[in-house]
């Protein structure tokens, strides 16, 4: 179970009095195998999503996944929480998928030879051995995110987080991508701007202006969302 009680989140952005809120007044309980989160660039999604994980710390209220607080046990959170980047080369920080899947294997697992035998199985199973040694930059994008899922999987965590995940794919890859999450055994928390995908989910929230705004089931979530959307245009001059 994820939870969060009463969480704002407030940064200071040089040059302002004040400080920014990216998000205020959060209270959720996110038990569902599958959920969304949906928005416009810079409403909160992506701070909503690193809350999870304690890439962001609440400034207030806490973050609790399966009891453990984010700022009180922060390891033992990123333990059961994996994170996916946008971007998966913000992460895949080794020269080839194979260096980069032992690395991630490296805490958990002592022995190199194991390790090396279980990062085979790891690749092998999202269809990478055959790219396991050429260089990350060699990869297509949907390789890329694929290797990234890989990594992260890896460790076997309970929740995997996943912050716009399609945003560099193309239809084949998105639609490669759209299986494979369908396919985990994880708690999948993803936030996207494809509302096919949000389409996908049990729940899905609608984050705007720094707040949870609508939070319900995805047809009617992404119609919520349409609906702002459609709202901010009659109210721009």
């Amino acid at each position: 179970m994820i939870e969060l009680k009463d969480v704002s989140v407030r940064v200071t952005v040089d040059g302002r009095d004040e400080p920014k809120t990216l998000l205020r007044g959060v209270d959720l309980e996110l038990p569902e195998r599958r959920i969304g989160v949906i928005g416009a660039n810079g409403s909160g999604k992506s701070t909503l999503l690193r809350l999870l994980n304690g890439l962001v710390l609440p400034s207030e209220g806490t973050v609790r996944v399966n009891g453990a607080g984010t700022a009180d046990h922060g390891r033992q959170v990123r333990c059961q929480v994996g994170f996916v980047f946008t971007d998966p080369l913000s992460q895949l920080v080794m020269p080839t998928g194979r260096e980069d899947v032992e690395l991630s294997l490296r805490r958990s697992v002592k022995n190199a030879a194991e390790r090396a035998r279980r990062a085979e199985a790891v690749l092998d199973r999202f269809g990478l051995l055959h790219l396991a040694d050429q260089s990350i930059y060699e990869l297509s994008g949907g390789e890329r995110q694929l290797l990234a899922l890989a990594v992260v999987l890896a460790v076997d965590p309970a929740v995997l987080v996943l912050d716009e995940p399609s945003t560099l794919l193309d239809l084949r890859n998105k639609e490669l991508l759209r299986r494979t999450v369908a396919a985990l055994p994880q708690q999948v928390v993803m936030s996207t701007h494809d509302l096919e995908l949000a389409l996908d989910m049990d729940r899905v929230l609608v984050v705007d202006n720094a707040g949870v705004v609508f939070d319900g089931g995805p047809a009617a979530a992404v119609a919520h969302y349409r609906a702002l959307c459609a709202a901010s245009f009659e109210d721009a001059p």
